[in-house]
Order: structure tokens, then sequence, then C-alpha cells
């Protein structure tokens, strides 16, 4: 019979355990009981579950990044949960890296809730579950307007009065079944416990007790307590609903607690807790990649890794954040720490040679050093990337050829020069050049997994972001939760470049297709069947910039796919081209210089002026349709001034 282990479950006993249960070692060396939980307890020991949490290391390393950069020590334990800037913050629904609060579901109920206290919190967890959720629109009408609140009995006032006459955690249901059923403190216990293991037979068995009571085991019940039977059924029918996924309120308190203290991190200390939240998820560089997103609609830059600045996880520097050492692919944790210490030991290092002269006896190989160039971490050094590309090999061939010289008792040119004269000595850095913007970000995708001095996408953001209704991020599978943030057969729109496309024929020979779509953040499978290959085979080039119409595709335990309905190429939507004027004498003014120009660019997009001393637009004749690009915009710009010029792109939701 198969035989598993509990992630968390750890056994504490008086005395040794292979005393008191039969013990046996897992595939992994772990020793385990042979008996399951419910066993474990009925022999009267001890199980705790001991769960790890990755926000705890957030909370940590942050905690010691506020320490680094602004010298203040922060007690977690200490801060004020009643702060209500954040939980004003809390209430826009700016939740990213918030524990328990980023998921789009989420977000979108703490905006509704807007909690004003810890409390408000705890209820939204125990709230955002399925089940509970069907309560919440009653739980948001009763917070906003009290008012609105009734209660089946009125001996349900006290108990439901802070949720707003919603039953939310498992300790309601106790108190519940003592105040109107008669139940003692510990069958009450027993039947939070039957709800919690999801017991129907025991939950049925205990609806009569607590509706008609029973006098041999000393519970009265409610209809002995005044309660109508009509009444007292109808509120086990809802205990019953709220039991298929019932929680506990200290468990949703700490939880809380938790939530609240990255809140408060990413409210005042915003730049550090995002530098420890993005180090917790280095390994996963979608997720790094949707977070450096959140980043910069937060105003906070991205700085490509350093070997002169950085540290093996995500630094701070000053209102910027310094990417990881140890993102970079190929370059093992060690290398990445004997980096580090030997700048903090001795210093900056100068140029290229002297970072692989200095590195020489550290185990750095050709890979390692060669993605650092990639990465971008020895820009710093005083050349291009393609410079460096071009001459470390010669660095290091010299290196070695010194080495071997010197093992052979041979001396070398270095010996006999004066100190300040061997930098004239160093390998010189061709002049060769940098790399295309498109091989940078390229090199930067390869050994960093994201791009991080630009994106091939930047400069279509606005239309990206106007053009989707979901991001791939939506479609990855939480590590928290094992959900993804997209449901099934959805419908979705995505935005993205065909990274990669691989053509498969079906049993009546007709061509399908499954791409890679890549967006700001990450990306994801899309598949297009023979229709719709077929109508949109000219666009499905690679690298081509694309939206996608479809629906959400799902499978258990895996990232989800989308199924394609629909395909338009960014260049085919339309744009407009704006020009404004600070009166209506200025634009009549230029107007005939202003037609010539437009008159070198034919094309379909269309032209507005805007007035702005009249706050008034007018939409030139298609006659002066133009195509709206970056050489039009460059001439406009050098005669009526950069803030006067605006190609905006001409697209509704729907694309």
């Amino acid at each position: 019979r198969h035989t598993s282990m509990h992630a968390a479950g750890v056994v504490i006993c008086s005395r040794p355990a292979e005393d008191l249960v039969p013990l046996s070692r897992g595939a992994d060396g772990s020793i385990t009981t042979q008996f399951t939980m419910t066993t474990i307890e009925e022999l009267g020991l001890l199980k705790m579950d001991f769960l790890g949490l990755r926000t705890l290391t957030v909370l940590r390393d942050a905690v010691k990044l506020v320490k680094q950069s602004t010298g203040k020590e922060i007690n977690l334990d200490q801060i004020d949960f009643d702060d209500k800037k954040v939980l004003a913050s809390i209430g826009t629904g700016k939740t990213d890296g918030v524990f328990q609060l980023e998921s789009a579901g989420m977000k979108n109920f703490m905006k509704e809730l807007k909690p004003q206290n810890l409390e408000d919190i705890i209820a939204g967890i125990s709230l955002y579950r399925p089940g509970p959720m069907d309560f919440i629109p009653k739980y948001i009408k009763g917070k906003s307007n009290f008012g609105t609140v009734t209660y089946l009995c009125p001996q349900l006032e006290p108990i439901l009065a802070p949720t707003y006459g919603c039953i939310v955690y498992q300790e309601q249901v106790m108190q519940i079944v003592r105040d109107l059923g008669g139940y003692t403190l510990g069958r009450s216990d027993l039947v939070r416990r039957a709800m919690s293991k999801k017991k129907q037979a025991v939950m049925e068995k205990e609806r009569a007790n607590f509706v008609y009571g029973n006098p041999e085991e000393g519970v009265p019940g409610c209809v002995a307590n005044g309660i109508p039977e009509n009444v007292a059924s109808k509120i086990y029918d809802e205990m019953m609903d709220f039991a298929k996924y019932a929680f506990n309120k200290s468990h949703a308190a700490c939880y809380a607690v938790v939530s609240y203290q990255t809140a408060y991190l990413k409210y005042y200390y915003p730049v550090e807790f995002m530098a420890a939240l993005m180090t917790s998820v280095i390994d996963n560089p979608g997720k790094v990649a949707e977070y450096i997103m959140v980043c910069r609609s937060m105003g906070i830059t991205i700085l490509p890794p350093d070997i002169n600045q950085g540290e093996s996880g995500f630094s701070v520097n000053g209102n910027s954040i310094r990417y990881a050492l140890t993102a970079i692919k190929s370059v093992g944790r060690p290398v990445i720490d004997a980096v580090v210490n030997e700048r903090k030991e001795r210093g900056a290092y100068t140029n290229l040679q002297d970072f692989i002269t200095r590195m020489a006896d550290k185990d750095i190989n050709k890979k390692a050093i060669e993605n650092f160039i990639k990465a971008g971490a020895l820009d710093s050094l005083g050349g291009t990337r393609k410079q460096f590309m071009s001459a470390y090999v010669q660095i290091m061939d010299h290196i070695v050829h010194d080495r071997k010289n010197n093992m052979a008792g041979q001396i070398s040119l270095f010996d006999i020069v004066d100190e300040s004269e061997k930098s004239s000595y160093d390998v010189r850095l061709p002049d060769v050049g940098e790399y295309s913007k498109d091989m940078i970000l390229a090199f930067e995708k390869e050994v960093l997994g994201i791009y991080v001095s630009g994106h091939p996408l930047e400069e279509f953001e606005d239309l990206w972001r106007r053009g989707i209704t979901n991001t791939t991020a939506d479609f990855v599978l939480e590590e928290e939760s094992g959900e993804t943030r997209v449901r099934d057969n959805a419908s979705c729109t995505i935005g993205g470049i065909i990274s990669n496309k691989k053509i498969k024929y079906t049993k009546n020979d007709k061509i399908m297709a499954f791409l890679q779509i890549e967006d700001l953040v990450g990306t994801v499978e899309v598949i297009v069947f023979p229709r719709d290959y077929e109508k949109n085979s000219m666009k499905l080039l690679e690298d081509n910039k694309v939206f996608i119409k479809g629906h959400v595709s799902l499978e258990e335990d895996r990232d989800g796919k989308v199924i394609c309905e629909g395909i338009t190429a960014f260049d085919e939507i339309p744009k407009k081209l704006w020009i404004k004027f600070p009166t209506m004498e200025a634009y009549q003014a230029s107007s005939n210089e202003l037609l010539q120009t437009l008159q070198t660019s034919d094309g379909h997009d269309s032209v507005v002026i805007y007035i702005e001393e009249a706050k008034a637009m007018k939409k030139l004749p298609p006659s002066c349709s133009v195509q709206a690009g970056e050489e039009l915009k460059a001439q406009l710009c050098a005669k009526y001034g950069e803030d006067n010029i605006k190609i905006a792109w001409d697209i509704r939701k729907e694309v």
C-alpha cells in the first residue's frame, strides 16, 4: 500500500518515539511514524503542524535591509496595528506582495471592504474562501450600513454582530451551539472538529441534538430554550453550509498579523520590502518579472546586477533596487560570495583585467565571466559589453600562461616592472562598439531569465495594458494557493511577442500551432487550432507582436493555457497623432507649414489638433491621415516642441 508523509506534521513524545509507535524511514531519510495522524491522536500523543512560510523570511530580510539602509531597528511585534495609513493602503487594492492579499479577487475584495482595523483583515481572510465567500455581499452591506443587519433570533445578535450577521469563524459556531442549544464547551468543540474534518454523519446526528435536545446527554436544545423549531433548523442549515470550508479565527488572526506586517513594511519601507520580496522568489523569473513591474509602478528603479555594488540577493541603492548577483545563471553561490568578499576586503574592481586577475584563484570559469558580461554585471568596469566579450578570453589565457610560467620557475615581465607601470601592460579593449539594444536584451533574458535594462515591449506598454484583460502571470499556478488567478473556460485577451512557435499536423492533415507568448511579466502557452491558424498564419511569425483573444484552459496542477479564438497584430491597431497649440491664432499661423509636413507621411492614422486655451479639439480630414511613426514625430517635435506632440493608440478594450 502506498504511504505518504504529512508536509509539516511533527509528533512530540515525552520519551523515545520507538517506545510508543512503530517507525519507518522515508525515501529522503526522514523518520516517520507508521501510524496515521488520527491513530497518533487517539494514542494521546501531541501532533503539531509547523508550516514554513516564505513570507516570514521576507519579513526578516526586509527588517535587515531597513537596518542597513536607515539604521532603524524595527520590531514587527511592536508596530502600530491600527495605523490608518497602512489600512488605507490595503483598501486601495495595491497589495502585490502582501501576504494572503495579492490575488486579483482578494485585491477587489479589499477595495470593497476598505478595512478599518485588524479585525476587518481577519474577517476578510476568513470570508475569501469557497463557502463563506457567499456571505461577502451581506458582510459588505452590513459593514457599510449596520442598520440593515438582521438576525434569525435575538440570541444570535451578540455572537454575529461583530461580523455583521454573518457566520465567519468556527468559534462562532461553537458559541451558537452553546448559547442556543445549551452545549457544553467540550461538546461544542466536538461539533467544531466534525465541521473542520467535514464529518457529515456526525454533523447530521448533531442536528437533532441542537434543535430538539438530548436530555440523556445533558443537551437542552434550541426548542427548550424558546427558539422555534423552523428557526433552529435554518440556523443549523447555515452552519452546515459554512462548515464545508470552516476556518477558525485563531488561524485567520495569525495570517492577518503577517498580512498587516507585510503591508506595513511595503507602505513605510517600500524599497527594502520589495528587495526582500524579490530575493524570496529569485528562482522564479516569472514572479521576479511580475514584481519588477510592481516596483516600476511604485516609482522604484531596477538597476542591473553589478559586481562593484551588488550583493548576492536584491539590494537597496537609494530609491532603487540592485538586481541580485545570484540570479545570474551558471554562476554558483561560492563564486558570488567570493566576488562580494574580495570587493569588501580589497576594494572595488577597477577594470576587466583587474576583476579576472583577482578572481583567478576563486574557481571562476569562462562561462561565468561570459554570463557576468551578458547580465550587465561588469558595466561599471569602463567598457561596453561587446568589448568585454571580445577581450575576456584573451585575459584569461594570459593569466593561465603566466601561472604555467611561474610553476616552471620562469619570471614574468610583470615581476621586473614597477607597480605603477603595470596598468600600461593591461590587455586593451578592442574598439568594437556595443551590441544592439535587441541583442543586449536577448543576452539579459538568456542569463537572468528576464529583461532588466529594458523590454522589447516597453515602447508598446500603453497599448498592451489597454488591450489585455489578463497578463501571463494570471495563468501561473500560485505557490501558496495551488491555483491560477484565471478560471477555466473564462474569456481572456492577452498580448505580447511570439517567442516560440511549433507546428503540428492533425489527423486531417491540417496545421495547428503551439505558441509561447511573452509579455512584460512572463510567458504563456497558446494553442491555435487549424481554423484560426489558416485565417492568421501570416501574423503568427516568431517575434511578431500580437493580441490573442480566446478562453482559458486549465489542467490540474499545471499552469493555464489559452485556446485562441482571434488574433490582432499590434501594427493593425490604428493610431492618433495629437498636436497641441496654445491658441487658435497660433494654429492658424502654422497650419500651412503643418499640412506640408503631414503630406510627407502617407498613412491611415488620424491627426487631431488640440487648442489649449479653448480646451477644444479638431480632427483633420482623412486626406490628412499619416503614418504616425517616430520619424514624423521627430520632425514635428523639432518644430513645435516635444511636449506638444503625442502619438496615442486608437484602441478599444476589445481587440
